[in-house]
């Protein structure tokens, strides 16, 4: 974002002969006795002492309207003291962690009230500035976002931050969090499963990314419209980028939010609906077993009448499942939840009515529940010859998870679309399994569930017979 700082400023345009010499802040004047507001130096001047880039600056004036240049008959910009000092003090906001924007807005906050944000708010003006990022100035978002994730490749956490601070610098909020960070996310998932990236690397880049998130929410002001949202992930739902995201959105559109993040129990909801007393709920699932530990949550929020939205990629990946779920979609993309969110907020429209499993599917829960860890043991026996043994006790757990949801939803055709995403894993890995380890697993699988379920259990006896293994 900026680069090293130097002791003293380029020669610069002046009208009062000054020297180019960068004074210390000593009150409204300068060492001198000049006006700190007097338009003194010139753009070259203002970036060898702030190390920001001509065009960040030209950005900061042209989005955010600081700072506010003079202008020469020529059209040259003369900068004062007063001006470099702004910068800095909004540079040091980034780095920790506010948006250029939410600095902007913090600066002008404390000077409507008539004080200083220099002295009230002061920044480390006497010290190094980061790195600059290696992009140039005119790159673009898609530039930016490939810095970004060679950065997190290379575990490099300074330049992953300098990076996301050009990038924030340079582009709205939203442009940053859903073409840099959003799009790099996926496309490091994406290496991840196709076996380029390990699974250091991807936690690496997403624990970078939610940091970011976390301090932008923890900068936004204060609610300013009626209403509140609850925000929660169900139970074993660990993966919070996109309500990360949507709650810093909702809380940038004025809505007061609360973030309860990750892995919330059913259990502890209702006490906490007492007490928060929303008028929405956002729930977000990822995965098909955690969408099957958020059918009992919003199941709760119907009973207590509480207006329940739900998303997540496996709501996109498997569109019949939404239909499945009580409440209301938020759809596809996260760009259209804060709309979505002021009209449930406002005038709910009519609910669509969820669809229920049957008593074949709840039988065969409870006793597929009854018999797994039956079903895994025997899994292992028949497998106890396999080099890849300890590869696909993940797919066996993954597997009994989808087993589990495609029974709670009622729908046990479920399985397979997680099952094909499995497969793939599997295959492309850095290991590269072979493709009939999977069909030697799910050979073993059906004879295990065959030798420890009953008629009670025929439902997903025969969804087994009929997987496509070859």
């Amino acid at each position: 974002m900026a680069g090293k700082k130097n002791n003293h400023f380029a020669q610069s345009h002046h009208t009062n002969g000054q020297t180019n010499g960068f004074p210390s802040r000593n009150g409204p004047e300068t060492e001198n006795g000049s006006d700190r507001s007097s338009p003194t130096y010139n753009l070259k001047a203002v970036v060898n002492e702030t190390g920001l880039k001509p065009d960040t600056l030209r950005a900061w004036e042209r989005r955010y309207g600081l700072p506010k240049p003079h202008r020469t008959p020529g059209g040259h910009r003369l900068y004062s003291q007063l001006d470099v000092d702004m910068l800095k003090w909004l540079i040091a906001r980034q780095d920790e962690g506010l948006s250029i924007s939410r600095a902007v807005d913090l600066w002008n906050q404390i000077t409507a009230d008539d004080r200083d944000p220099l002295t009230e708010h002061p920044g480390s003006l006497g010290e190094a500035s980061p790195t600059v990022t290696t992009v140039s100035p005119g790159d673009n978002i898609a530039a930016l976002r490939q810095s970004w994730i060679d950065a997190c490749l290379d575990f490099d956490e300074r330049r992953a931050d300098s990076v996301l601070a050009e990038a924030f610098a340079l582009f709205p909020t939203e442009t940053v969090c859903f073409s840099l960070l959003q799009k790099g996310l996926a496309e490091i998932g994406m290496g991840w499963y196709e076996g380029r990236v390990t699974v250091q690397q991807e936690h690496f880049a997403s624990a970078l990314a939610i940091r970011r998130l976390e301090t932008m929410v923890a900068s936004t002001p204060a609610p300013t419209r009626n209403g509140r949202v609850l925000a929660a992930c169900p139970s074993e739902e660990r993966h919070t980028f996109s309500l990360l995201l949507i709650t810093l959105l909702l809380r940038r559109n004025g809505w007061d939010v609360v973030y309860l993040g990750a892995n919330v129990p059913t259990t502890r909801l209702e006490p906490t609906l007492y007490q928060a007393k929303p008028n929405l709920v956002i729930l977000a699932s990822q995965t098909l077993y955690t969408a099957s530990t958020m059918l009992e949550m919003a199941k709760l929020l119907k009973r207590e009448n509480v207006v329940t939205a739900f998303g997540g990629a496996v709501f996109n990946q498997i569109p019949k499942l939404q239909s499945k779920m009580p409440g209301y979609f938020l759809g596809p993309k996260i760009e259209q939840v804060p709309y979505m969110v002021e009209q449930l907020l406002i005038n709910p429209p009519p609910q669509q009515p969820f669809t229920e499993a049957d008593e074949v599917h709840k039988v065969a829960l409870d006793h597929f529940l009854d018999s797994q860890a039956s079903i895994d043991a025997l899994v292992w026996k028949y497998m106890a010859d396999s080099p890849y043994q300890q590869y696909l006790k993940n797919a066996n757990r993954e597997l009994g998870q989808n087993i589990v949801a495609a029974l709670v939803f009622g729908d046990i055709d479920l399985i397979q679309a997680n099952l094909d995403w499995i497969q793939g894993l599997l295959v492309n890995y850095h290991f590269r399994m072979p493709d009939n380890v999977l069909k030697a697993y799910i050979q073993a699988y059906r004879r295990a569930a065959t030798e420890s379920l009953d008629e009670r259990g025929e439902i997903i006896l025969k969804w087994l017979n009929g997987f496509k293994d070859s």
